[in-house]
């Protein structure tokens, strides 16, 4: 028994002790960074053959190459965010001055649009409705009322999230600059420990993690462009304004979960705000079928094709991924 409790034994304890409880130390301090930290290696990694090429100019300059780079990320992810926050802000600001001059107005003048007419059936009904609540104010308000909180907790939420994320994309973008400057040291660190733990088994997992990463990406990629396309197609093909600006728009969206429909949804709106029942009626359908439909499958595919698992295992691993984790999920 005092051979077990020998003094080897209990130092061996206690540094075994002390490196865990480091470690959970570690994980707990770290973890607000968590997201930050993967999205800024998902972001490193799938770029790093730029940054090979941007270093090889710039032999003797990695500090530069490293910025050059990290403004590059800056300027491709965060100024679109904030054009698009601009230009929703505008809209947002004239949008609540047109309600507010609709509902100074006198409200029986508020005749139902063209559009409710000519739905198949029910248009008449729904037009009575809307010309009942025009000319009853208190039905209209205890109406909408209902409706006002839960959209006031919707719109809350999104925005914290919006922030959220934004602060988030900041901050990894911020850490992209430290991983391009001292990339190699930390991946041959990695590998070594890796090595040391599993042998080559452990480095060929580190290489089908790093094609497997750069497949999402491209996956995300080729997919927004295929959505971008296909909306495009469809607002040109049903004459709403502008349709290659707004095929833009929805790759970026498209980017990001639940962003396709941000546009078209929109657009399938004033088209019906306009009369074109039949347009709107197909604008809906190409874009919940076609345009958000396409995400489910042509994704997965392109994962798959990037890297060596099976297209039925990424197929679930996306879609159950993204359910648990969100948009990291995918990774």
């Amino acid at each position: 028994m005092a051979a077990f409790w020998d003094r080897g034994r209990i130092e061996h304890a206690a540094g075994w002790v002390a490196l865990v409880s480091l470690a959970i130390g570690c994980v707990l301090v770290l973890k607000p960074f968590l997201s930050p930290l993967l999205w800024a290696a998902i972001l490193v990694h799938t770029t790093w053959p730029v940054f090979e090429t941007l270093r090889e100019r710039l032999p003797r300059f990695n500090t530069t190459a490293a910025l050059i780079m990290t403004v590059a990320l800056a300027m491709a992810l965060i100024w679109p965010i904030i054009i698009l926050a601009g230009n929703l802000a505008d809209n947002a600001e004239n949008l609540l001055r047109d309600l507010r001059m609709q509902t100074e107005a006198d409200p029986s003048t508020l005749d139902p649009p063209g559009w409710l007419l000519a739905v198949p059936y029910v248009g008449d009904s729904l037009a009575q409705t809307w010309r009942e609540l025009a000319s009853n104010t208190g039905k209209l308000v205890s109406t909408v009322v209902p409706y006002l909180g839960p959209l006031r907790d919707a719109a809350v939420k999104s925005g914290v999230t919006l922030g959220r994320g934004a602060l988030e994309l900041s901050l990894s973008i911020l850490i992209t600059f430290f991983f391009y400057r001292d990339g190699p040291a930390a991946v041959d660190l990695v590998r070594r420990i890796g090595h040391r733990v599993a042998g080559r088994r452990a480095l060929r997992m580190l290489d089908v993690a790093s094609n497997t990463i750069r497949g999402v990406v491209f996956g995300m990629i080729g997919t927004a462009i295929a959505q971008g396309l296909l909306a495009a197609f469809g607002l040109w093909l049903a004459g709403v304004p502008a349709p290659f600006l707004l095929g833009v728009l929805t790759f970026v969206l498209a980017l990001f979960p639940v962003g396709a429909p941000l546009v078209w949804i929109p657009a399938t709106l004033w088209l019906l705000n306009n009369g074109e029942l039949a347009w709107g009626l197909f604008m809906g359908v190409w874009g919940a079928a076609v345009v958000s439909g396409v995400d489910n499958f042509l994704r997965p595919w392109l994962i798959a094709r990037g890297s060596d698992l099976p297209f039925l295992l990424v197929f679930m691993g996306v879609i159950g991924g993204v359910l648990t984790f969100g948009i990291l999920g995918i990774f």
